[in-house]
């Protein structure tokens, strides 16, 4: 009976909808789009319009479906019914489209009436009823789940994915996370490694090393000889040519070559009527008029300057045919200007190149000192016929122009990590080390750091009673008492270390428990290690002396066994057993690295043994003391 009422309400209700589109897409001129339109497809289309409605969404729906389902949404949206006109009518409430005009019985008030209607999940007033985040179905029984991020009912903020669930939904991150950082499934930013990856950008010369969101690029080799390396890792040339002092002697120019320089000595060419002096230094006006045959065919002759003039005899004219203007540049190339020559009216005019000012006698150029005009930023080097700019120490000439000094970030080099014990602060020209502001003081060398010893200076808070041991970095205020049965003892322990208490077995008369007591003392002693920057093989920090000599025992001669108690923070320590000197030696090792601050009380025993029995022991408390810091 009630299998054929709901397959009745079904089929009522999907030509219902669909008959009501149907009868809209003829006014709207889509009848023949509507005969095409699948009966399932019109229902679906309809729900989605029924279920924006229902959720007090616009009809106009936004979702990307096409055109025709948008119609069809759209009319179930607007028509609660087919002879209303888009308003609930009296009486019914928002949820009403869910439930079935054609009741299939009147109450479900109980378990088994619920599973006899045929509801998926429950039952209200005779009717199917859905949980939240569920919708009925068009068979009024099943429920299926509601698509809030179809219909846009979902509460994501900007910059986050709605995804669909049954019967809810997730909002999941869609923004990057930035360079370097990568998104992972449990929506969280991890680090990318781009030198795992090979998404790195360093050289063949240098070497990948991942950062957090990053990565750095160090140089694999070192610069040979004329060489300096760069924060790049790029070698670049040394001009030794522009140092202070200069490589090359007195009398020669230096040529800058990669790797090294060439010397080479000043070369001097002399114009026409000049020639090298004795030494080959400079220029000297050659004497035409000089010797019988003159250069002017027996006439007289008149020595000038890098020329001479021809004055004729009596019953000569010279050149008074052409009474013209002689250009003297033209007519004596190379005698008149020891560089260039100009012919003026009448006369001519010397000049000189670029680097060299007109000598005093018109004709000769001398070399001129540009350093006087200051056109280097710091130091300036006058050359012949130019000049070359350097830079002071902790500077290097810029290549852009050639005359400015930049400062050169010496924190920033590859050995920038060893300039300084602690800590590199570049500096215009320099740089500037700095230690840990507690427990250390810059070295008088300016780089390395110093342990302050608080002890010493007294600057410690350690009261009377207290004990103050010197740490790397600090200090510790040491307080050591006996326990019950023990007393201290004035003698030194043979440890290696200054103790600070031993005490010794002391039992009352009577004391049975006290004398079978196998631990007949108990020793305090303290050590300060560094955080070692290069951990390759095992230290040896603390060693106990047996006073039992190492010869060959008798039979009943106690062996000595070392142990560790307590204490041994990560297993990074153990004791071995040697022999010096004919004594019996335990030497405690630190076989890993511990990164400190740390602080341990490592607590030892030194054991005789006779015949498997340990026959008494003595107890010695190491107390470490591990600094963060290698220095």
């Amino acid at each position: 009976m009630y299998m054929f009422s709901f397959l009745y309400i079904f089929i009522y209700l999907y030509f219902k909808y669909c008959f009501l589109f149907f009868v809209r897409s003829v006014f709207l001129g889509s009848l023949i789009w509507s005969l095409s339109l699948p009966l399932q497809t019109c229902c679906e289309c309809c729900l989605l319009g029924r279920a924006a409605q229902e959720r007090g969404l616009s009809c106009d729906l936004t979702l990307a479906v096409w055109y025709q389902c948008g119609l069809v949404s759209r009319a179930c949206c607007v028509d609660r019914s087919p002879n209303s006109d888009g308003k609930p009518a009296p009486g019914e409430n928002k949820q009403t489209w869910k439930t079935p005009e054609i009741r299939a019985f009147d109450e479900c008030t109980t378990v088994d009436i619920h599973r006899s209607a045929g509801c998926s999940q429950s039952c209200f007033n005779g009717s199917c009823a859905c949980l939240e985040g569920y919708k009925l179905k068009a068979d009024a029984k099943t429920c299926e789940d509601i698509n809030e991020c179809l219909l846009g009912s979902h509460h994501c903020r900007g910059g986050e994915r709605c995804i669909n669930t049954l019967g809810s939904y997730r909002c999941q991150r869609v923004i990057s996370c930035g360079t370097g950082y990568e998104l992972t499934d449990n929506n969280k930013c991890e680090d990318i490694d781009e030198c795992e990856t090979g998404t790195h950008n360093c050289g063949a010369e240098l070497e990948c090393q991942n950062t957090a969101g990053s990565f750095r690029c160090r140089p694999r080799v070192q610069c040979g000889v004329g060489f300096i390396q760069d924060a790049l890792g790029s070698c670049i040339d040394i001009n030794e040519c522009l140092s202070v002092t200069g490589p090359c002697p007195s009398g020669h120019m230096c040529f800058n070559t990669v790797g090294s320089y060439t010397c080479q000595r000043h070369s001097v060419t002399c114009g026409r009527g000049y020639h090298l002096n004795a030494d080959g230094s400079r220029c000297v006006d050659i004497d035409e008029c000089a010797g019988p045959d003159n250069s002017c065919d027996g006439h007289g002759c008149i020595n000038l300057v890098g020329s001479y003039r021809c004055e004729c005899r009596a019953g000569f004219i010279f050149n008074s045919i052409s009474r013209s203007y002689i250009n003297e540049c033209r007519n004596y190339p190379g005698r008149l200007c020891a560089h260039k020559c100009e012919n003026i009216l009448g006369s001519y005019k010397c000049s000189c190149t670029m680097g060299f000012k007109l000598a005093a006698d018109g004709r000769n150029c001398d070399d001129l000192n540009e350093c006087e005009s200051s056109p280097c930023s710091q130091e300036c080097a006058n050359v012949y016929g130019s000049y070359q700019c350097y830079c002071r120490r902790g500077y290097q000439l810029s290549d852009a122009d050639g005359i400015t000094c930049e400062d050169i970030d010496e924190c920033a080099l590859p050995t920038g990590g060893h300039i300084c014990s602690y800590r590199c602060h570049n500096t215009p020209g320099s740089f500037l080390c700095t230690c840990p502001a507690i427990g250390y003081t810059l070295a008088p060398n300016g780089r390395s750091c110093q342990d302050i010893d608080e002890c010493v200076t007294s600057t410690h808070s350690c009261s009377e009673s207290e004990s103050c041991f010197n740490i790397q970095g600090g200090y510790k205020c040491l307080n050591f008492d006996c326990p019950a049965n023990y007393r201290r003892s004035g003698d030194t322990p043979r440890v290696d270390r200054a103790d600070f208490i031993r005490c010794v077995k002391s039992c009352q008369p009577n004391d049975i428990s006290c004398m079978l007591n196998p631990i007949l003392s108990f020793s305090h002693t303290a050590i300060s290690l560094p955080t070692f920057r290069e951990f390759n093989k095992p230290e040896e920090i603390v060693f106990l002396r047996s006073p039992t000599p190492s010869h060959l025992p008798h039979m009943d001669s106690p062996e000595i066994v070392y142990d560790i108690l307590e204490g041994n923070v990560q297993n990074s320590f153990d004791i071995i057993k040697r022999l010096d000197h004919g004594m019996i030696v335990g030497v405690v090792r630190q076989v890993k690295p511990l990164v400190g601050p740390v602080s341990s009380v490592l607590k030892l025993a030194m054991n005789y043994v006779t015949n498997g029995v340990v026959s008494h022991r003595n107890i010695i408390n190491v107390h470490i003391y591990v600094s963060e810091f290698w220095f």
